[in-house]
């Protein structure tokens, strides 16, 4: 019989292996000071492209305004218990109901969290019977809600509609021999790619094929659409999206989630997804400045102008300068480039470090070794004077790229002093 932790302690994961040279610097990185497009890194302050603050409404002067009051009113902890047993108030119902009629659905569920909802919701909607059909490239939380299932699932490759169908037909065929149903579950924005889903090309299969379709549109709430409800109304396909679910971390700028669809099949979830059943309710203080962040949505169209406009004018400097952003037509805007895991950790450094500039990079094994993503989160917060920066740091840092300058044998040493040593893993 072995130690539980001594496989741990040997092997720390394909991302954990680096943990004594990354922790604190390009894994766990701490950000400092207000919330916005600058903040201060190690000391010194940076242009930061990493937050999901799409609409800028994470340090919005009203949003901070109505969540002080909404702490002062009720604290932390108000309400107290589950929806089912005690935490249930007219607010969270109110909320529920301005969410369904924004992205036009009957009913809406308000989640406690986005990763663990959405996980919890897919294993409420199925059972043994019925079949899963998936996107390869789906996120995590919809990956471990489908793991959970202890009946048929099937991937198709990325964003491709001939192979969905191909999976729906070997779908269809066990379905009806085990007197089951499917659940299509796919994204509306693609968070690494910024690619849309095929939302709109995917439903017109339900003409050929039984199914129902579940969709993640964490990315697309709040940025995509004409009012801003999402990507199944960018694709003028909302009626034919069965469950629409979004969280409030991204263009909120809060916590929580929510779910939406016919009223009685949200009446099912309400008392039949765990998470919420055997969990505290989402407190007031969140509710409360939720209904006012959803007002500012619909009232400040400007919001939303102003985040694209950030978002034209970064990718049309990207194209224009000679980069790959793949096929994003999101805010989510990748830089696609060549080279190894020490390349892009001197490449990091240097942008960091040289042009004060603070953006997420992506390398194997997360995507295929040879290849490094930078991803740049444009936002409402963000100026013109950001991303004139930006691509003047971007466009010196590809010629030290192609010119070998940021050629080594190992990633540097930047972690915290003393992070990851035996007992702290």
């Amino acid at each position: 019989m072995k130690d539980l932790f001594e496989k741990m302690r040997k092997d720390a994961g394909p991302i954990g292996a680096h943990l004594q040279r990354a922790h604190g610097y390009f894994t766990f990185p701490k950000l400092e000071g207000e919330l916005g497009n600058r903040m201060i890194f190690r000391g010194k302050e940076k242009i930061i492209w990493s937050l999901n603050n799409y609409l800028g409404l994470v340090n919005h002067p009203e949003t901070r305004k109505i969540d002080a009051e909404a702490a002062e009113r009720w604290g932390m902890g108000n309400p107290m218990g589950s929806r089912m047993m005690s935490g249930n108030t007219a607010m969270h119902e109110e909320l529920e109901k301005v969410l369904a009629e924004f992205v036009s659905r009957e009913d809406a569920m308000l989640l406690n969290f986005g990763y663990q909802g959405v996980m919890s919701c897919i294993d409420a909607l199925v059972n043994r019977h019925d079949v899963i059909v998936y996107d390869a490239e789906a996120h995590a939380c919809l990956v471990d809600g489908i793991r959970m299932h202890v009946g048929y699932t099937f991937k198709y490759k990325h964003n491709d509609v001939a192979d969905c169908e191909k999976q729906l037909q070997r779908a269809v065929k066990i379905a009806e021999k085990n007197g089951g149903g499917i659940l299509v579950v796919t994204e509306g924005v693609y968070g690494m790619s910024g690619a849309q889903g095929k939302i709109k090309q995917i439903v017109a299969l339900k003409d050929k094929y039984n199914f129902r379709i579940l969709i993640d549109d964490a990315h697309g709430f709040g940025s995509m659409g004409a009012t801003g409800a999402g990507t199944d109304e960018e694709q003028n396909c909302q009626q034919e999206v069965d469950l629409y679910f979004s969280t409030f971390v991204k263009s909120m700028g809060s916590i929580g989630a929510f779910i939406s669809g016919p009223t009685d099949i949200i009446s099912y979830l309400r008392y039949n997804v765990r998470s919420q059943i055997f969990a505290k309710s989402l407190p007031l203080i969140v509710v409360d400045g939720m209904l006012k962040r959803m007002e500012m949505l619909k009232t400040m169209p400007e919001l939303k102008d102003k985040l694209w406009h950030i978002v034209n004018r970064l990718q049309k400097g990207l194209k224009e300068r000679g980069f790959d952003i793949g096929n994003t037509n999101s805010p989510v805007t990748p830089i696609y480039m060549k080279g190894g895991l020490p390349e892009a950790t001197n490449m990091v450094m240097d942008i960091r470090e040289n042009y004060d500039i603070f953006c997420s990079v992506v390398v194997f094994p997360v995507i295929p070794k040879g290849q490094i993503i930078f991803r740049i989160i444009p936002t409402a917060a963000h100026t013109d004077e950001d991303v004139d920066i930006t691509l003047k740091a971007f466009e010196e840092a590809k010629k030290k790229l192609d010119g070998g300058l940021y050629k080594a044998e190992d990633i540097p040493d930047m972690a915290d002093a003393g992070y990851g040593q035996k007992g702290e893993l």
